[in-house]
C-alpha cells in the first residue's frame, strides 16, 4: 500500500506545481495583453499639455531671475576684482619707483665710501623683510626716512589689496558655481517643455498659438497704432521713451538671460526700455518691483511696470487701456498682451 501511495503524492505534487505555473503563465499573458494596455496613463490633451508647457515656463522663468540676480552679482565681483588688480598694479610701479630712487641714494653712499642700514633693508628681494626694522629706519636721514616710509605703506596696501582680491575671488567662484545651477535647472525645465510640445501634431500646436495670438491680438488690432496714445498719456518724457522703446522691439524673440538689443527675458525688456530712456533699473524682477513708487491697479499709467505671480518672477511695461509689452516665454516673442493675462502682484512707476 505504502509504495503506492509514494508515487501517487510526488505525481500530484508535480501536477499541482506545472497547474500552478502554467496558471501563472496564463495570467501573465493576459495582464500583459489586457492589463498592460488598459491600464496605460491616457494621453494628455492640447489643453493640459499647454498647461503643463506654462507650468514648466513660469518654474523656467522663477529661476531665469535667479540666474539673472546671481550673474549681476557675478559681474560685480568680477569688476571689483579687476578694480583691486588695477589698483595693486598702480601701487606696485610707486613701490619700485620708490626702491629704485633708494637704490641711487644707496649708490650715492657706496661711492662715497658706505651703505645705510636702512638702505640695504630697502633693496632686500624678500618683501617680507623688507624695512622690517624701525632701529634701522631711525638712523637713516630725514630725507630717507620719508622714502621709506612711503615704501613701507605702499608694501602695505599692496598686501591689503591683495588680500581683498583673494575674498572676490572666491566670491566670484561661488556666484559662477550658483549661475552654473541655475543654469541647469532652466534649460531641464526648458527641455521638458520642448518634449512635451513634440507630443502635439503640428496642427494641434497651430490651433494653441493661434488661441494665444488671437487673444493678445484683440487686446489692440495694430499695437503701434496707440504709440502716440500711450506716450501722451506717461506720466513724463522718460516713461514715454520707455515705452517707444519697447514698441519697437515688439516681435523680437525671448531668450532667457538676455538684455538685448535683439533678444530678451522679461526684466531684460524692462532693463533696456529703460536704459535707452536714461535711467538705470536693476537687472531682476525682484528689485525693479522696489526701484520706483508703488501704484495701485487703478492708478497704472503708460511706462508703469507690472508684475505678476506671488513671487514676482514676471514684470511687463504698462501702455494704457489694460495692455501691456512683455516677452512672455520660449513659445513666444515680445508683444502687446492684456494686463489680467496673468495674476497681478503689483506695480512700480519710476520714472
Amino acid at each position: 500500500m505504502g509504495t503506492h501511495r509514494r508515487p501517487r503524492q510526488r505525481m500530484t505534487g508535480g501536477g499541482r506545481a506545472r497547474t500552478a505555473a502554467t496558471i501563472t503563465l496564463a495570467g501573465a499573458a493576459t495582464a500583459a495583453s489586457l492589463g498592460g494596455t488598459g491600464h496605460a496613463d491616457p494621453e494628455p490633451t492640447p489643453t493640459q499639455v499647454k498647461a503643463e508647457v506654462d507650468k514648466l515656463y513660469q518654474e523656467a522663468e522663477i529661476v531665469t531671475e535667479k540666474y539673472n540676480g546671481a550673474k549681476e552679482k557675478a559681474d560685480a565681483a568680477e569688476e571689483r576684482l579687476e578694480e583691486l588688480r588695477d589698483e595693486a598694479a598702480r601701487k606696485e610701479l610707486r613701490l619700485n619707483s620708490a626702491r629704485e630712487a633708494l637704490g641711487s641714494v644707496a649708490a650715492a653712499q657706496y661711492r662715497s665710501g658706505g651703505l645705510d642700514p636702512a638702505l640695504q633693508l630697502a633693496l632686500s628681494s624678500d618683501p617680507d623683510e623688507y624695512l622690517d626694522g624701525a632701529a634701522f629706519a631711525e638712523r637713516a636721514s630725514s630725507r630717507q626716512t620719508a622714502a621709506v616710509g612711503r615704501a613701507r605703506k605702499e608694501l602695505r596696501d599692496i598686501e591689503q589689496l591683495r588680500g581683498a582680491a583673494r575674498v572676490e575671488v572666491t566670491s566670484l567662484t561661488a556666484r559662477r558655481a550658483e549661475l552654473e545651477r541655475h543654469r541647469e535647472t532652466i534649460t531641464g525645465k526648458l527641455g521638458a517643455a520642448r518634449r512635451l510640445l513634440s507630443r502635439l501634431t503640428a496642427e494641434e500646436r497651430a490651433r494653441l498659438d493661434d488661441s494665444t495670438g488671437d487673444r493678445a491680438s484683440r487686446s489692440s488690432a495694430d499695437p503701434r497704432a496707440s504709440l502716440s496714445a500711450s506716450s501722451a498719456q506717461a506720466p513724463g518724457s522718460r516713461a514715454a521713451a520707455a515705452v517707444t522703446y519697447a514698441h519697437q522691439k515688439i516681435g523680437s524673440p525671448y531668450v532667457w538671460g538676455a538684455t538685448g538689443p535683439d533678444a530678451f527675458d522679461c526684466s531684460g525688456l524692462i532693463q533696456a526700455a529703460y536704459r535707452a530712456a536714461g535711467v538705470s533699473l536693476p537687472r531682476t524682477t525682484y528689485a525693479q518691483i522696489d526701484a520706483g513708487r508703488r501704484v495701485s491697479r487703478s492708478e497704472l499709467r503708460p511706462g508703469d511696470l507690472v508684475f505678476f505671480y506671488p513671487g514676482i518672477s514676471h514684470v511687463g511695461i504698462y501702455i494704457g487701456n489694460g495692455r501691456m509689452i512683455h516677452a512672455p516665454n520660449p513659445s513666444a516673442p515680445v508683444r502687446v498682451a492684456p494686463v489680467d493675462e496673468m495674476p497681478f502682484a503689483g506695480a512700480t512707476r519710476v520714472a
